[in-house]
């Protein structure tokens, strides 16, 4: 990618830590976030995405740091975010809300415009960019989301827990609209569930408690598997394998 988390702390109130000196250098290409619910990966995702910042330490891109002002624009063109919760505005169209979310990022209106179309046909919605958002289906709105992290060109796509709710068709789907995105586009997608580990994916990095208990490519995360795990139970055994050694 590569995002890099150096020695970054951060807790909630009442002192609730949830990352203790985090050094990290996420990896290039498309890569899957695993974790059980409460592990910290909205955290790690929220600080990449420069909406939280840490109590110390530093998280950069390319030069470009969340805790420096004067860069802070520019990171946040080329890092975008899609939390767990998307923030629609009411009564708009597919392509008005990619079109208000690249005006937002600095866009020109006649360049967000444009570039919203595009944008809304890479996630394969070009013939829904005049419906309502809130007429699409949830799987659609989600890829609305994604649409709206490529319209103003970045470079690297923080999805938080973005096949939640979705069947298994959707999620098929949405998984290889990433696939399909350019190679020049790195994607880190959180989820607690191995059902995510798709074709279309290079890496795994696996958080428990706060701390990386694994990253490698996805052969490597898989050899943690069970010796005789059927090809379809390889990356639950794996991920079980990983979890029960690191609380061990």
């Amino acid at each position: 990618m590569p995002v890099q988390f150096s020695s970054c702390t951060f807790r909630y109130r009442r002192n609730r830590r949830v990352l203790r000196r985090f050094t990290c250098q996420l990896p290039p290409g498309r890569t899957v976030f695993l974790g059980p619910n409460g592990a910290g990966k909205s955290t790690v995702l929220g600080l990449a995405a420069s909406a939280l910042s840490p109590h110390t330490g530093k998280i950069s891109y390319q030069g470009l740091s969340t805790t420096d002002r004067g860069s802070l624009p520019a990171y946040r063109r080329r890092v975008a975010w899609m939390p767990q919760q998307l923030a629609a505005v009411p009564g708009l169209t597919a392509r008005e809300q990619v079109a208000y979310v690249g005006w937002l990022k600095g866009m020109s209106r006649a360049q967000a415009w444009e570039q919203s179309l595009r944008a809304l046909q890479r996630v394969e919605l070009g013939d829904r960019a005049g419906e309502k958002i809130n007429r699409l289906s949830g799987g659609q709105q989600r890829r609305v989301g994604v649409a709206q992290s490529l319209v103003h060109g970045a470079e690297v796509l923080l999805l938080d827990e973005p096949t939640a709710g979705m069947d298994p068709r959707q999620r098929t789907v949405f998984h290889e609209i990433l696939g399909n995105l350019p190679r020049s586009v790195h994607v880190l997608l959180s989820t607690h569930d191995t059902v995510d580990l798709e074709s279309v994916y290079d890496n795994v990095v696996v958080l428990l408690d706060g701390r990386l208990t694994f990253q490698g490519t996805v052969d490597e995360f898989l050899s943690h598997a069970a010796p005789g795990a059927s090809a379809g139970r390889q990356a639950d055994s794996a991920y079980h394998a990983l979890t029960e050694w690191s609380r061990a």
